[in-house]
């Protein structure tokens, strides 16, 4: 029986973000590789003809897609620390997701692209790091292709997010010719072999000065004068600016080609911080061997086809758990035993029996689990909420056969209780004809491909003339609704949205009318 604190000290759990085509999920599968997670050989974004497709990419419209849709917990052990990996949606269409699973993690690892640096995504999502509190790792991919500069993105990085980049490894050869990293700190050179489409660990040759600057003669050169230029103004890796997100150390790499992959785990165990006392929503911190907690970020369905389950995501924050336990769900009061409790690997799972703060477990069919709730044992625990953002795109759902109707209505609470797509519902209508609101048009997508595939209820989405929604109340929503141009749904929860026909029309209605209640939601578009 393993004591929290100990245990919590050999956890790193973070979650890689990234603009979309960035490398994110490729990155992913490398981690995995080198953590020995994967055998031999790992896979790829995109499945080829006799090829397996990319471990966190499990979903079928992902791989379908190449693009990663869902987020996703990977587990595995590197340097005697137990690795959770959350991998994250990189499409703009799903930061609701990624804002959830950031909720989950204690750093970050950014990539990004070497040919494009800071793209409007990135800047999101690092502001989201930034609101949170996480600190985070930089990783420059695609060091195998054409790119910019390596002293023009970290001139970029500090301009952009006002942090100061701190170069842990430094690339030899320009984009698209990299030789190898020199190491700041040590001045050691590391230089790589490429293997056959970077499936296997790329061999890695420690090689000395003279050797160098024989077989790599200018770019050795070239990086060494620059490596040295960056210690002399004191860019080297400050663990105390790094947690408080004043800095970020920064890894040149290619995923692709697996060159500086290894180097960046090993960054992920040095410097992501362990577990700590988790923040609760009165403002105080659980400690870490206080009895069990864990916060509800994610809940799931049809990840296991056989089986048509549903799987709640929680991020052990204190104590002990084990499974079987019976622990008590904050937000309905109710107890439920733990039995079914498994650790994740994409969409692949094993029965766990124990974990510990930093973990992330699988609750199987824990129906009563919401995004947001708080479980516990003996000692009640209540985490900051985690806010639903403000959708600008609505459509309403009718079922395209009238006898799946029942089909139809289970696929869209489920849809509702993951958070993968927002369910308003007239109180007059109520499921037959539910307006789904979301954050960017592509949820609509992945919606409509789940109720027909998971749930065998094809369903006619049909276009509204709403664009934007406004938190409003009960006292207001009557005046609201005899408002042209306006309506007002409800959400499960209970809260009331009115939803408008424009942005001008809204503003137009709140001048008119100071004293209604319309207030807004967390953020306008997503990240």
């Amino acid at each position: 029986m393993g004591d929290p604190k100990t245990e919590a000290a050999r956890r790193r759990t973070f979650a890689i973000i990234s603009h979309p085509d960035a490398g994110k999920t490729t990155l992913t599968e490398k981690f995995l590789l080198y953590g020995g997670a994967l055998g031999a050989e790992a896979g790829t974004v995109k499945a080829r003809q006799g090829r397996r497709s990319a471990t966190s990419d499990w979903m079928d419209l992902e791989q379908q897609r190449g693009i990663s849709i869902t987020s996703t917990v990977l587990q595995f052990d590197h340097r005697d620390c137990v690795i959770n990996l959350l991998d994250t949606p990189g499409h703009r269409d799903f930061s609701e997701d990624t804002y959830r699973v950031l909720a989950a993690a204690d750093a970050a690892v950014m990539v990004l692209d070497a040919a494009k640096g800071i793209e409007p995504q990135t800047l999101k999502l690092f502001e989201v790091c930034r609101e949170r509190e996480i600190p985070f790792l930089t990783f420059v991919n695609k060091w195998d292709r054409p790119g910019k500069s390596p002293l023009e993105l970290l001139d970029e990085i500090e301009e952009t997010l006002v942090v100061e980049p701190t170069p842990v490894t430094w690339p030899v050869g320009i984009a698209g010719d990299f030789r190898g990293v020199i190491h700041q700190g040590t001045g050691t050179y590391t230089r790589f072999e490429r293997t056959a489409r970077g499936a296997t660990i790329a061999p890695e040759e420690e090689v000395d000065t003279a050797t160098a600057a024989e077989v790599d003669t200018d770019a050795f050169q070239t990086a060494t004068e620059e490596a040295e230029l960056l210690t002399v103004l004191g860019r080297v890796v400050d663990t105390k600016t790094f947690l408080a997100g004043e800095s970020t150390p920064v890894f040149f790499g290619s995923a692709l080609t697996n060159f500086g992959v290894r180097f960046l785990l090993d960054g992920v165990v040095d410097l992501v911080p362990s577990p700590a006392p988790r923040l609760l929503a009165n403002g105080t911190r659980r400690a870490l061997d206080a009895p069990f907690a864990g916060l509800v970020f994610k809940v799931q369905a049809g990840m296991d086809k056989a089986h048509r389950d549903r799987i709640a995501f929680v991020r052990v924050c204190s104590g002990r758990f084990e499974r079987g336990m019976i622990v008590i769900a904050g937000r309905t009061e109710r107890q439920f035993s733990t039995k079914y409790a498994q650790t994740m690997f994409g969409q692949d799972r094993e029965t766990v029996d124990e974990a510990y703060p930093g973990d992330v477990i699988g609750l199987v069919n824990a129906s009563d689990l919401r995004v947001g709730d708080a479980i516990y044992r003996d000692e009640p625990a209540s985490f900051p909420e985690l806010p639903a953002f403000a959708p600008e795109h609505f459509m309403r759902a009718r079922v395209k056969d009238v006898s799946k109707f029942k089909q139809f209505r289970k696929g869209i609470v489920q849809l509702d209780e993951e958070g993968a797509i927002q369910v308003l519902r007239d109180e007059d209508l109520g499921d037959q004809a539910p307006v789904l609101a979301a954050v960017g048009p592509m949820q609509f997508e992945v919606a409509s491909y789940r109720l027909e595939n998971e749930f065998g209820a094809p369903a006619e989405l049909t276009a509204t003339r709403f664009s934007i929604a406004r938190k409003t109340d009960a006292e207001s929503s009557a005046r609201l609704r005899s408002m042209q141009g306006v309506d007002v749904l409800a959400r499960d929860d209970g809260t009331q949205l009115a939803l408008f026909e424009s942005k001008y029309w809204m503003d137009r209605v709140i001048a008119d009318h100071p004293e209604l209640t319309l207030e807004r939601l967390v953020a306008e578009g997503g990240l």
